[in-house]
Order: structure tokens, then sequence, then C-alpha cells
């Protein structure tokens, strides 16, 4: 629920005080900022952190590298981590890279994430999160949706180059799964893997189309438009869009993991 995020960071602000990390005055200040639905922190004249977003949500505002120069990205990060405690910086660049390595940051080379300050504890994490991709070449955007459906609150379990050219490589990797609240399910070139686990599982299923495969429907068109025209039941997020899968994902999960067993 939107209020459980917001007790999150409150609990955050109340242990970097009791640490000795924030004075009273900051704390307070902190606090106040974190209980604003419609808060935000302004950023020179280049950015507002949406400060209230763990609050209305239950999830952190998440910075983009991609498109943002490097002076821009290390104001907003150093914002992000003063105002947050922890910074999740998606789609870097090397260089972007080099320009963050003094802030301590922890890299996820594949997945092409940095995550900055303190972490919250694994005893946090509720729900988990099935990661299914197809070939190899999917891998990048399937730790993408792993590091962010973890970074959200989430468990994950993974199942890697499992695809339907090959579909005698997926059964063993079924019992696995099968106790995960969501899957997000990613492939490359025709895109049928989402439709085949969304006809043999009774999990939500997101399916994600990769920008693999070339030639006429490449750059992901194909996969899409399968996954568009899947009778299967699932959803679909944009070419590559492994973030929001994996953000999408973490939602369904911890909700899930909330509510009463109806069996209990």
């Amino acid at each position: 629920m939107a209020h459980e995020g917001c007790m999150s960071s409150l609990g955050r602000i109340l242990d970097r005080f009791r640490e000795g990390d924030l004075t009273k005055d900051q704390a307070e200040s902190l606090i106040l900022r974190s209980v604003k639905v419609d808060g935000f922190e302004r950023v020179a004249d280049i950015a507002k952190l949406d400060t209230g977003r763990t609050h209305r949500i239950g999830a952190p505002e998440v910075i983009l590298a991609e498109g943002k120069s490097i002076a821009d990205l290390v104001a907003i990060a150093k914002a992000q981590l003063q105002t947050e405690g922890r910074a999740i910086i998606t789609r870097i660049s090397d260089e972007q890279l080099r320009a963050l390595e003094h802030f301590g940051v922890q890299w996820h080379e594949k997945a092409r994430i940095a995550t900055i300050g303190k972490a919250d504890s694994v005893e946090d994490k509720r729900g988990i999160v099935g990661i299914v991709c197809a070939g190899t070449a999917d891998v990048g955007v399937a730790e993408e949706a792993r590091v962010i459906a973890e970074e959200f609150g989430c468990s994950t379990v993974t199942a890697y180059d499992v695809g339907v050219a090959g579909i005698h490589r997926l059964y063993p990797e079924l019992p696995k799964l099968v106790d995960a609240d969501a899957l997000v399910v990613i492939a490359g070139r025709e895109g049928t893997l989402p439709t085949v686990i969304a006809g043999l599982m009774d999990i939500p299923v997101i399916g994600v189309p990769v920008s693999t495969g070339y030639g006429f429907g490449g750059k992901g068109e194909a996969a899409l438009l399968t996954m568009l025209q899947s009778c299967s039941v699932l959803t679909v997020v944009n070419v590559d869009a492994g973030f929001v899968a994996g953000a999408f994902a973490a939602k369904i999960a911890r909700r899930a993991a909330q509510s009463p067993d109806p069996l209990s």
C-alpha cells in the first residue's frame, strides 16, 4: 500500500538520525518532505526530484542517465542521495559511470544500473519476481528487470536461455518459478516465449520484446507484434523496457505478498 512506502522512508530517516548521520533539524526537514504527497526537491534549474513518490506508490524515484549530461547527472544523483539516502540510476554510459565512481557506486554491469547509498535489508523484501529470458542476447534487458525488482523490495529467481527454439530447456526450469508472484518473460526475434509460459502457468506474465533480430520485423518489432497478438493472457511493455517490466512485476508481487492467504 502507498503508506507502506512512506513508513519505510521514515524508518530510514530515523535510522540515520539514531546513527548520527543526521542532526535533529535535518531529520525533521526530511520527515516533512517525505510526508508531502506533492513534494519535490528542486535541483538547480535542471530537475525536480519527486520526493513524494515513495509515499504515493511505495517505490522510489529512479534516475534515467540516458540523455543527461555528466554534470546534470552528478547533480541529480547527489541530491537524490542526500534526500532519500539511496539513488538508483539506469542506462548508464561508461563515461557517466566514471564520473559517478567517487560516490561509492555498486555497479550492475549487464543491467547498466548503478546504485549508491544504503540498501534496504534482506528482511524487508516481500514477494517473488521470476525473470525469464529466451536467449543470451536478451540477458541485458533481463538483468535490468531483475535489479529493479530487487531494488523495489522483491526477491527474484531467474531462468535464462530457455527460448522456444530449444523448448526442452524450459521445462526443467518451471519448478523453480512456480512460487513467483509475477513473471517477467523476455524474448527477441519472433518473441513467442511469453505466450508459451502464459499458457503453461497460472502466474501473471509481463512480456518484454527485445530488439534482437534483423531484417524485416527486426529491432523488436516482430516480437512486440507477436506478444500483442498472443491468445494467452499476458500484458506487454515496450521494446527493451526491462525497467518498466521489473517495476510493474514488483508492484504485483509486493501486493500479492501482503494479501492474506484465502486458504489459511
